[in-house]
C-alpha cells in the first residue's frame, strides 16, 4: 500500500511539471494562437458520451413517464422564469 501511494505521489508530481511546462509553453504564444488553444482544449472536454447520453435518455424517458402518470406536474415558462427574476 505504501508504494502506491508513493507512486502515486511521484506520478502526480511528474504531472505537475509537465503542466507547468505545457503553460509556460502556451503562454508564449500570441493572443489568437492562446485563443485558438484554448478553443481547442475546451471542445476536446465536450466529446459525446454514450454512457451519459444513455442515462440522460433514461431520466427523460422516467420524468415524461411520471408526468403521463400523474406523478409530477408541469409548469409554465413564465413560471419557471418568475423564480429567476
Amino acid at each position: 500500500m505504501r508504494q502506491c501511494v508513493e507512486e502515486f505521489a511521484r506520478v502526480k508530481e511528474v504531472r505537475v511539471a509537465v503542466n507547468a511546462r505545457i503553460l509556460e509553453e502556451a503562454l508564449k504564444l500570441t493572443a489568437v494562437e492562446r485563443a485558438e488553444l484554448v478553443d481547442s482544449l475546451l471542445s476536446s472536454l465536450d466529446e459525446p458520451d454514450r454512457a451519459i447520453d444513455t442515462l440522460w435518455a433514461r431520466e427523460a424517458e422516467a420524468r415524461i413517464d411520471a408526468y403521463e402518470q400523474g406523478q409530477i406536474n408541469a409548469v409554465t415558462l413564465d413560471e419557471v422564469l418568475k423564480k429567476y427574476r
